[in-house]
């Protein structure tokens, strides 16, 4: 029962399913199925499909908003304190407007709480919740919901970033993709034509742009050369290091999401990169990757 009620969740809200070459991402087209009264949402559809699919990201919000603590959110999330962190960066990337207002090192390990966008996704999610008896009652087989579940798919990109299409240039076989995120910043992804066409890309699409952590140079904010690369300039909000590899950095942008890149220490040390630095995160519009809500 616990796994049917978790897969009927993808019945009720839209997905982002897509899959990815190396320098396009393609959507899977799929025949549309019968399916309940959905719910009509003023949430970016990504974000929508996170939620549904993540229930205790949600937990992890109203714990926040019944606690004032990351700490103690966590905790009661059954999240580790990092973990958490980083469903906040992700919840807060997806959307809009941040959901959730944070400051670092307050008491119980750093003050938290929703922002009023985040209180009304709580509210949305309510609605959502009263619809999952409905489509249980509807269900004819179990086995449906768990085919329907895996014909859904999920990234291991850790950067994630909602954004909508400002220009589209052709440039022969490929197409530059200009895309705004939060704040007036603006990255470009290279794609094909015919990924374009397929994922019918056009002025005002909303995206997601997926970049993998490792993807991702670290550049001093006095540096100048980018090579005709996405540079992005942010600040340096924590540095967690490991003892078998490279060092996480995660970067605040200026419009409030958040990036993770991966670096060693050796090379943050020679640029002087540390907590509370400026700092260029630069990366090859070939290597940006599209996903569109479906």
């Amino acid at each position: 029962m616990g796994t049917m009620l978790r897969n009927l969740k993808t019945l009720i809200a839209p997905t982002l399913r897509v899959r990815f070459s190396t320098s396009c991402a393609r959507a899977i087209i799929l025949p549309s199925p019968t399916r309940p009264p959905r719910i009509t949402m003023s949430l970016p559809t990504p974000l929508t499909q996170h939620i549904v699919h993540r229930p205790q990201r949600i937990a992890l919000l109203q714990h926040i908003a019944e606690q004032g603590s990351i700490t103690s959110a966590a905790k009661s999330a059954g999240l580790s304190y990092k973990a958490a962190w980083d469903a906040i960066d992700e919840l807060n990337n997806l959307a809009q407007k941040p959901l959730v207002e944070r400051s670092v090192g307050g008491r119980g390990g750093g003050g938290a709480k929703l922002s009023l966008e985040g209180e009304r996704v709580l509210r949305l999610y309510q609605r959502v919740q009263a619809l999952q008896a409905q489509v249980l009652e509807a269900a004819e087989d179990s086995s449906d919901l768990d085919l329907l579940n895996r014909l859904t798919l999920r990234t291991s990109a850790r950067n994630q970033l909602l954004g909508r299409i400002v220009s589209i240039t052709r440039q022969g076989h490929n197409d530059q993709v200009r895309l705004q995120l939060a704040g007036e910043v603006f990255i470009e992804a290279q794609v094909t034509h015919d990924s374009t066409l397929r994922l019918e890309l056009e002025n005002g699409t909303e995206v997601v742009a997926l970049i993998k952590a490792g993807w991702l140079e670290l550049h001093a904010d006095n540096s100048e050369e980018t090579n005709g690369n996405n540079c992005l300039i942010g600040r340096i909000d924590n540095v967690t290091d490991a003892e078998d590899g490279p060092s996480e950095v995660r970067i605040t942008l200026p419009g409030g999401q958040t990036l993770c890149a991966l670096a060693t220490p050796e090379h943050l040390h020679a640029r002087q990169l540390k907590s509370g630095a400026t700092v260029q995160a630069r990366f090859a519009a070939s290597l940006v990757l599209l996903g569109i809500p479906m």
